[in-house]
């Protein structure tokens, strides 16, 4: 059996239930829907970690973001951890990066056979969260409500000129690949900064929008009354001294729905080439993102916590033998490594031995209906700004829990109240079930050890980052390595096979 290609095409920010995919009647994400409407939808996937980096870190590595240290959005991504793409590569598969992965410290492949564009992100260690300053703001780089309050449209962004690259690059590629007579398999993740704040459209996205009535936020501020970390949050965005206007709420939400809309409008271009290169039905589409965005739900913005709009994320899969299905199983973007490897091994045996203990579950069986798989139950964790001890989430079937040492415990029924609007963990009638979660991650993790080591880490990273601040010119950031000597017409080539073999489709 020919081994399947994959196309991961990779949103920054997008929650689920801002895309028409999912439902939202407000969002014009027609591509996504196709996507959905032949292919399996999963309406309980959830982030490892709620913020870019160790998002990343655990999808590619299926592990825990704690178990390799991902601890923010300036942790090493260690070169010792295997990823999905050593295991791929291994198998034969040729592996492509373009867009953006925030890989931070000098290893900026880690398994890539390829990589087509730089990254969005610094590689260093400059947005290193202080826990022995836990309270006070690093202003250079905290998110605050600027990207709220100048939402709107521009021709131009920093954003839209790396999505741009990263989405020309990518097509591009798949062309190339198209045009290899001896063509290995290939996975290539296509990953665009969008939705992502600042939220500031094309004028194209935010037309779009023009007649559409944008909806406000339906759960109000006063909810985070008696959540800490909520708390937290809004003071540490700056949303409680700088509260945003509605209007300016308004146009945060049309902004951000435009760009979702610009982001589905790459989905549909990278699908239809896949579909005029003759790739397509060889070809397994994943639609993802590494977290979603309060938006204003709550007062609250961007992501950093466990509350569904900013944990769960969109996860659409279609292809040959993929099933037809919404699936309501919880899982994560962490059970991608094992499901990747399965699906590539169908039909031989080829599925490699997995050298350490991978955290994530293959969903192989919910997408190809090969045999019955009730697992239901994921992780999530944080240990970034606007926190100053661990925090751990527990989704299993109907109950979310979530275990800070300095917050009271929150458990929710998300089948019964699915806003989370009622913290059950004080209910007489739920104690049993809170006092097992409670057990469990006490059972599962040394939280006083572990924020030991978070903060050890930090004052490490502080230290060789202001070193390496005296040496501007020496940094890790990704140099992506062009070989002009072979693009277009060159003389150890004629140009006549040149235009022969560059065709797609070809001649005769």
């Amino acid at each position: 059996m020919k081994s399947p290609n994959f196309l991961i095409l990779m949103a920054d920010q997008l929650a689920p239930q801002f895309t028409g995919a999912y439902g939202n009647p407000n969002v014009i994400t027609p591509n996504m829907n196709r996507l959905a409407e032949r292919g399996c939808r999963f309406d309980a996937a959830y982030t490892p970690y709620p913020q870019c980096a160790p998002a990343r870190f655990s999808l590619l590595s299926g592990q825990l973001p704690w178990k390799i240290q991902a601890y923010d959005n300036a942790a090493e991504f260690p070169a010792i951890v295997p990823t999905v793409c050593h295991y791929l590569g291994r198998m034969g598969y040729h592996t492509c990066l373009t867009g953006k992965m925030h890989f931070i410290g000098p290893d900026q492949l880690h398994g890539f056979s390829e990589r087509l564009t730089t990254d969005i992100y610094p590689a260093d260690f400059a947005w290193t969260p202080v826990w022995d300053a836990a309270d006070e703001r690093i202003n250079e780089w905290y998110h605050n409500m600027t990207s709220v309050h100048e939402a709107g449209f521009a021709d131009v962004t920093f954003q839209l000129e790396f999505d741009d690259e990263a989405g020309f690059r990518g097509i591009r590629k798949l062309y190339d690949y198209a045009r290899q007579s001896d063509r290995p398999p290939f996975m290539m993740v296509a990953s665009f900064i969008h939705p992502h704040d600042p939220y500031v459209a094309r004028r194209k996205w935010w037309d779009l929008y023009s007649d559409i009535e944008i909806d406000p936020p339906r759960l109000d501020v006063s909810l985070i009354a008696d959540d800490p970390h909520s708390q937290r949050l809004l003071a540490g965005c700056q949303a409680d001294t700088h509260p945003p206007a509605e209007t300016a709420v308004l146009n945060a939400r049309k902004g951000y729905y435009a760009n979702t809309s610009y982001f589905d409008d790459w989905v549909g271009q990278f699908v239809d080439t896949l579909d005029k290169t003759g790739l397509l039905d060889n070809t397994i589409v994943i639609v993802t993102s590494d977290h979603g965005d309060m938006l204003g739900e709550r007062g609250l913005w961007y992501k950093m916590s466990f509350l569904e709009h900013s944990a769960r994320v969109p996860l659409i899969v279609a292809g040959p033998g993929i099933q037809h299905q919404t699936v309501p199983n919880v899982c994560s973007t962490m059970d991608l490594l094992p499901t990747l490897l399965e699906l590539a091994s169908d039909g031989s045996d080829r599925m490699p031995e997995i050298d350490q203990t991978v955290d994530g579950r293959s969903l192989h069986k919910l997408l190809t209906a090969d045999g019955e798989d009730s697992a239901s139950h994921t992780i999530s964790q944080y240990s970034a700004e606007c926190a100053s001890h661990p925090m751990v989430m527990i989704r299993r079937n109907e109950y979310k829990y979530i275990h800070c040492d300095i917050d009271p415990p929150q458990l929710f029924n998300l089948e019964d109240d699915p806003d989370e609007l009622n913290n059950l963990a004080g209910s007489e009638t739920h104690r049993q079930i809170a006092a097992a979660f409670h057990d469990e991650v006490m059972a599962n993790w040394d939280l006083d050890g572990i924020r030991e080591d978070i903060i050890a880490n930090q004052r490490a990273r502080l230290l060789i980052h202001e070193a390496m601040a005296k040496n501007p010119d020496n940094t890790w950031d990704y140099q992506p390595f062009r070989n002009a000597a072979t693009e277009y017409i060159r003389t150890h080539q004629g140009i006549d096979d040149l235009a022969t073999l560059s065709r797609l489709p070809r001649i005769g």
